[in-house]
């Protein structure tokens, strides 16, 4: 998968963030750094669709059928992430519905289990952002 999340600060010190393991399936395939969905019950899902609920980000490869049924993800911590149209500094964003993009949070598909954190820079389309993820 391209576009990747990538990790910038933490945000506790020398912890690596927030992190949390969630249910998925022995079947499931997360590269490091995915935007992951939220299902029930407790469960990480790699479908990505605007305005879900996010659970996180994929802390940790997850291969398919290695055995594995939790994925640890960060829940806090400083991203660097591809905008989806233009952010505008301070702009909380959400999912914007294809791998690892990031939009401002607006319109019709806002809600506040949305809100996957704030835009800590500007940016057009297709321009890496720094993301504080805060879930």
């Amino acid at each position: 998968m391209a576009n990747e999340a990538v990790k910038r600060y933490d945000e506790s010190s020398g912890h690596g963030g927030v992190i949390q393991d969630y249910t998925c399936a022995d079947t499931d395939a997360f590269e490091k750094g995915t935007l992951l969905m939220l299902a029930d019950p407790r469960t990480a899902s790699g479908s990505v669709t605007i305005g879900a609920a996010c659970v996180g980000i994929c802390a940790r490869e997850k291969v398919k059928s290695d055995g594995r049924t939790q994925v640890s993800v960060y829940k806090k911590g400083y991203f660097d992430m591809i905008a989806s149209g233009a952010i505008t500094v301070g702009t909380p964003v959400m999912a914007a519905g294809h791998a690892n993009y990031v939009h401002a949070l607006s319109g019709p598909t806002w809600s506040g289990s949305s809100e996957i954190g704030v835009a800590e820079e500007e940016a057009a389309a297709d321009e890496t952002i720094l993301i504080r993820l805060d879930l």
